[in-house]
């Protein structure tokens, strides 16, 4: 029967027919395999299959140094050549267009290993900071209850952040998880840097938006020193209409460079512990600038400009 099938003329035959046939014909070589991969099995000694596994172990064990296969789930392996043909398309696809977030996830990624490191050195050097290291919190819908922030009095920080994700449709689970960093560590630092991005909008008063994204991008690069953000802070204006230039240079600029070389290292912030608290107040324990002219009214009832 498998003789029939394997040497059958091609002839005359429809694409769906093709591949049917070419269906079968795996199936019947992968059971043929398993038939003879079983036999083999059962010929070897007790003595001869442990060995096998030790090899094979090592063997396992070598591939994964070698190829980062276990590095952490999702984790792409790739060469600094690739890194830098990734970065550089990245980078123009981000600039064509900001509203791709796979591009700008992978742009901060393949370009942020040394902020990075210097993100965690600064995280190790505070309690708190190495605290988050150690336990690595998640920000999701599983780890934070969003009816319990919708609960909470209108002035304090969890209902401002509750109210920042309803008012734009937006979710924790939204953020996309870390693929080319090449070290476990740092995959964390990167993940927990793109999950605090909302909470930096609630804390600044910024609303999504462009000329909201460039202030924030101006507060993280100097922060952490992420390219990424820099190319945003710097690209980002190019986009700003006439009244929004004028007020980004007049007004948001100066605050923002002032706010963020002066207030506390936000990634040392243990932001989860802080949900109950007065927004006011937590900015003042941040030593963190309230916006000239906020564009996000926390307060209850207001609307955002």
């Amino acid at each position: 029967m498998a003789s029939c099938w394997r040497f059958r003329p091609l002839v005359n035959l429809t694409y769906s027919k093709y591949m049917c046939q070419r269906r079968m014909q795996k199936n019947i070589f992968c059971q043929q395999s398993q038939v003879i991969i079983r036999r083999l099995k059962a010929t070897y000694s007790t003595e001869n299959l442990d060995e096998d596994r030790q090899t094979d172990d090592s063997y396992e064990d070598k591939g994964r140094q070698l190829h980062y296969d276990d590095l952490y789930p999702g984790h792409i392996p790739t060469s600094l050549f690739q890194k830098a043909v990734l970065a550089v398309g990245s980078a123009a696809m981000c600039i064509i267009n900001p509203a791709r977030d796979d591009m700008i996830c992978a742009l901060g990624e393949t370009t942020g290993p040394i902020a990075l490191r210097y993100m965690r050195q600064k995280m190790l050097a505070d309690p708190v900071g190495r605290q988050i290291l150690e336990e690595e919190p998640l920000i999701t819908t599983e780890t934070i209850s969003v009816p319990y922030l919708k609960s909470l009095p209108d002035n304090t920080f969890g209902k401002a952040y509750w109210r920042f994700l309803d008012k734009n449709g937006f979710s924790p689970d939204a953020r996309r998880p870390v693929n080319f960093v090449d070290d476990r560590d740092l995959m964390y630092v990167m993940l927990r840097y793109r999950q605090l991005h909302d909470l930096m909008h609630t804390l600044l008063g910024m609303p999504p938006n462009m000329l909201g994204e460039v202030v924030v991008k101006w507060f993280e690069a100097i922060q952490t020193g992420l390219p990424m953000c820099a190319v945003g802070a710097l690209v980002g204006p190019v986009r700003l209409g006439p009244k929004h230039r004028q007020k980004y240079l007049s007004i948001y600029l100066p605050w923002v460079l002032r706010s963020a070389n002066n207030s506390k290292f936000l990634m040392s912030v243990y932001f989860e512990k802080h949900f109950e608290k007065d927004l006011d107040e937590f900015r003042k324990e941040l030593n963190l600038e309230p916006a000239p002219v906020p564009l996000i009214k926390t307060g209850a009832g207001t609307v955002t400009k």
